[in-house]
């Protein structure tokens, strides 16, 4: 062991006139700790919202999405199978969306209707998980006439409680249909298939799933559709995928992804995650400036320490070394012990949800926490840079000290 580290110890040990240096010195560590493990933690609570709201977001928006230039899409059953073919994505599905009144015996709602291929194994992994009562199957069968009074929509748990229904309870749909120059309505009597609950509030108030043939049917547009909703196997591939299908598909199509949709959402979580990082960051830095009062009464303690060794051979760098290598050991320890304290406290979080949020505002009831190993490596390498900066100055005084003049 090199004997600079072994004077770096050596000086972490009080005796009892150095007491207050010492207790000095736990303190800093105390501080550098609270201020790793909130930080930690901080960025592990903004990973798990942002990705809670990215998955609710998810459940009824397309990870990616190809529309026509010129409208709707006669061809569908051809695009599905060109994109499907497209490495990464596990499934395609055509959809069509038109507006309407949605009304019942306990209220009006205006509501945007989505037609979707119900029976998809793509769609059924989506919104399946969502689902609060009835079942998707029933979107799937549609009556005589595809939008008879067996048909079946899904409503937002918002949209059924404002119009007082549930899961069975019929339902009365109203379009506006253009045909050519002429604007005419078109009504039909639904039942209540599903109810789901997305968490995100206005869809939940605004959006009605039907089944693909149903929604053709009822707005007059048989073998139609607005675009087609592609699946994948990960979201990491998104980028990927998007630039395949614009290469492949030409001018023709628009091909968007979900980074596309929810652009401000996104940014928006990425700047809250640097404020706070930051904020949290000067929570460590407070401790590094205890770290350098320490160091520096340290050096003031042992200017005849440091005199003493300076005499026997010891170079100004390895003066130097001594006390960065004690704050180093201090900001390292205090390191280690936030990291613990703060995986001790999301796996706390993530178990036993002990703090509740409002869900009517969050559509979440608690803290939801994702801990990766890249934020515990981020906080760690900041905390110890920190420390490695606070010691500079310190360091640098003692090695400046002159044996004569100490020892005199």
């Amino acid at each position: 062991m090199n004997y600079e580290l072994v004077i770096a110890l050596r000086y972490l040990r009080a005796r009892r006139k150095e007491a207050f240096i010492s207790i000095t010195t736990l303190f800093t560590a105390l501080g550098v700790m609270l201020g790793v493990a909130a930080l930690t933690i901080t960025l592990s609570v903004m990973g798990g919202l942002e990705a809670s709201l990215r998955d609710r977001v998810l459940a009824v928006t397309p990870q990616i999405e190809i529309q026509s230039y010129g409208g709707a899409i006669t061809n569908y059953a051809a695009l599905v199978s060109r994109a499907r073919s497209v490495g990464g994505v596990t499934a395609a599905d055509p959809f069509l969306v038109g507006q309407a009144m949605l009304s019942s015996a306990g209220g009006v709602s205006g509501v945007i209707v989505r037609g979707i291929d119900a029976a998809s194994p793509g769609m059924i992994a989506k919104l399946g998980g969502y689902i609060r009562a009835g079942s998707l199957a029933s979107l799937a069968q549609s009556g005589a006439g595809g939008a008879g009074a067996q048909a079946s929509i899904a409503l937002g748990a918002t949209l059924a409680e404002r119009l007082k229904v549930k899961v069975g309870d019929p339902v009365r749909v109203v379009a506006p249909i253009v045909s050519g120059a002429q604007l005419t309505t078109r009504a039909a009597q639904f039942k209540v298939g599903a109810i789901f609950e997305s968490g995100v509030d206005f869809v939940d108030r605004e959006l009605v799933f039907m089944g693909l043939a149903a929604a053709q049917n009822f707005f007059g547009r048989p073998g139609q559709a607005d675009g087609i909703e592609l699946h994948l196997a990960s979201l990491d591939a998104t980028a990927q995928v998007t630039s395949v299908l614009r290469r492949d598909l030409g001018q023709h199509y628009a091909v968007r992804n979900w980074i596309d949709f929810n652009h401000a959402a996104s940014a928006g979580f990425a700047l809250l995650r640097w404020v706070y990082s930051a904020v949290l960051l000067l929570l460590i830095g407070v401790a590094a400036f205890n770290l350098i009062a320490t160091l520096i009464m340290v050096v003031m303690e042992k200017r005849k320490d440091i005199a003493v060794l300076m005499t026997m051979g010891a170079s100004r760098p390895a003066i130097r070394l001594v006390f960065v290598l004690k704050g180093l050991i201090v900001g390292a320890v205090g390191t280690a012990a936030g990291l613990i304290l703060s995986a001790l406290g999301c796996f706390a979080l993530a178990r036993y949800h002990f703090i509740h949020i409002p869900k009517a505002v969050y559509g979440i009831s608690t803290v939801p926490v994702a801990a990766t190993p890249l934020n515990f490596v981020m906080v760690a390498i900041a905390s110890l840079a920190l420390c490695l900066l606070a010691t500079v100055y310190p360091a640098r005084q003692a090695s400046r000290e002159t044996p004569a003049e100490v020892l005199r």
